[in-house]
């Protein structure tokens, strides 16, 4: 196969365009174009007048090495990458069972995978299955009332299956990990155009069908689910030569399960966890994480300022948009400001997992057809702006929580306030065209009382300059609602090359909530990258370096 890259053709072209422009491309009769599979297709709107959609193609053509070495010299034509899957190891008879921590997509995929080579997996979950978990979910937004180990950040399918859905990421992928995690999401449900649009997503309705696949899928194949089990202590004793080794985990309850390999995928929101591993000595590093607020706009604004005449189009869908800006000199001075997990046509979403606190995220479903635009508006921190031990992000977190708690009325309403009213340092009192989302309500105030204030004024610098990148941005009536805190995981959970915590063998930190991950798509593939690792060490067989490729990019982007 040959893979043709950058192919631009109009928006409205016809389909038959498309084999036209590929014939004109490589110089060939069309009896020699014998497939035509598109890989990629995405869209170029820089130019609203004229947007493009821009297309990676995979092609059969007779006399393959007569063409490439006709267009050796140009980088956009050359052999398609092999992204096809193989196993590394296979479990051996009477294989010790690993267990996997958390559902979340790191954890699902973790299971999935090491369930297909045989290791038959138990999968332990704090929280409930997704169908019960999503009742306990609405229960907060209609009703306030918070269920603390079933919400949006608990349960099965983890803290994405309530978001957008979206299934691309900023990770460097030199095996292919992601085309995998989508081919599993094809065969548990998902469309298969998620296969080649350049910005997949699926949607909250469809990701909770996708995870009860999956599910039935690793209990297929011998995985052993248990809800409602939380872990709250490890098993770690010294080797003869001093070497601490995992032998297993402590149950709530006081159950132990005996394992000497467990992946730990428990989610940026575990902190009683995190506080866990603290106390058990293992290695734990605070990072960067962002606060901030979510931002709602018309989506009918977003289309046109992105998409001008062609707003609408079904091919472009519900706008998005990613946008920064770096603070001048003055209090916020080295602050980056920029928007985090955008939702298209989405909500605002309750998203608190702790009594007496207050978060929000953005969900969108695959229709994207709601009537406002959400994204979080969020500052970059670091641990210099919250010294103390290792968990002082965590506290940090919840601090402001507690604020935005106290802010809305103390009943899980959110606090939010209008762009203009922000920008004037003035509380607001009433809202305006713009009707917020967020359920179970809002109460208008001051954001000022639930945020740093040096994100205050990283924000307000921050509202002007975007409003020049995306006109519309600082409109007046804009609604900001707060807070955003759960970007990332505040801590790191350091591990080696061979994917093991450094100083406990037999742990396996994974995911957002160790810090090597930032949302579905990095999630799962670090689960994949994870569940090689330990299938590779439980077969005798020595982990390459080169397997964690790319691990330090996803640490970073998380």
């Amino acid at each position: 196969m040959i893979r043709l890259t950058e192919l631009r053709l109009p928006l409205d072209h016809p389909p038959e365009a498309l084999r036209a422009a590929v014939l004109a491309r490589l110089g060939l009769e069309d009896a020699a174009l014998e497939e035509l599979l598109v890989f990629r297709r995405g869209h170029d709107a820089r130019s609203p007048r004229a947007i493009m959609l821009v297309y990676t193609l995979d092609l059969a053509v007779q006399n393959e090495e007569a063409v490439l070495r006709r267009h050796a010299g140009d980088p956009r034509i050359g052999p398609a990458p092999d992204t096809s899957y193989r196993f590394v190891a296979r479990a051996p008879d009477g294989a010790t069972r690993p267990i996997v921590v958390g559902t979340g997509p790191c954890g699902l995929l973790a299971a999935l995978t090491l369930a297909q080579m045989g290791f038959r997996p138990i999968i332990l979950e704090r929280g409930t299955p997704v169908r019960q978990r999503t009742k306990d979910t609405w229960a907060l937004w209609r009703r306030g009332v918070l269920s603390p180990e079933s919400n949006v950040q608990f349960g099965e399918g983890g803290a994405g299956t309530f978001s957008d859905g979206k299934l691309y990421s900023g990770i460097k992928d030199p095996r292919h990990y992601g085309r995998r995690v989508l081919r599993e999401f094809v065969r548990s449900g998902a469309p298969e155009e998620i296969l080649y649009i350049s910005k997949p997503h699926i949607g909250t309705f469809r990701l909770v069908t996708m995870v009860e696949s999956i599910r039935a899928e690793i209990e297929r194949l011998g995985g052993e689910y248990r809800f409602g089990t939380r872990v709250v202590d490890l098993l770690i004793e010294p080797d003869p030569d001093g070497t601490r080794r995992l032998r297993g985990v402590v149950l709530e309850g006081g159950e132990t399960l005996a394992a000497s390999q467990v992946v730990l995928a428990i989610g940026h929101s575990a902190r009683d966890s995190f506080a866990m591993l603290r106390d058990r000595g293992v290695f734990l590093e605070a990072k960067p994480f962002s606060i901030g607020v979510r931002i709602e706009h018309p989506q009918g604004m977003i289309d046109r300022a992105r998409f001008g005449a062609h707003a609408g189009n079904r091919l472009l869908g519900a706008a998005d948009y990613k946008l920064v800006h770096h603070c001048g000199p003055g209090e916020a001075s080295g602050r980056s400001v920029y928007s985090f997990c955008m939702c298209p046509g989405g909500t605002v979403v309750a998203a608190a997992s702790e009594p007496g606190h207050l978060v929000t995220n953005g969900m969108s479903q695959y229709s994207r057809a709601e009537r406002n635009a959400n994204a979080g508006l969020v500052v970059g921190i670091s641990p210099t702006d919250y010294p103390g031990d290792v968990l002082a992000g965590v506290e940090y977190q919840r601090r402001w929580e507690r604020a935005a708690y106290a802010a809305g009325g103390g009943d899980y309403r959110a606090p939010a306030q209008l762009v203009g009213d922000f920008l004037a340092g003035r509380p607001s009192t009433a809202l305006g065209a713009v009707v917020p989302s967020y359920k179970p309500g809002v109460t208008p105030t001051d954001l000022a009382l639930c945020l740093p204030a040096f994100a205050v004024a990283a924000m307000r610098e921050a509202l002007l300059a975007l409003d020049t990148q995306l006109p519309g941005f600082a409109r007046a009536d804009a609604v900001m609602t707060g807070v955003e805190t759960r970007t990332s995981s505040p801590i790191r959970i350091r591990r080696g090359f061979d994917f093991e915590s450094v100083n406990t063998r037999g742990l396996y930190p994974a995911g957002e909530g160790a810090g090597y991950a930032g949302g579905i798509l990095s999630a799962g593939v670090d689960g994949i990258r994870v569940a090689e690792a330990l299938a590779l060490t439980a077969t005798g067989q020595a982990v390459p370096k080169e397997m964690s490729r790319g691990a330090e990019t996803a640490l970073a982007y998380g």
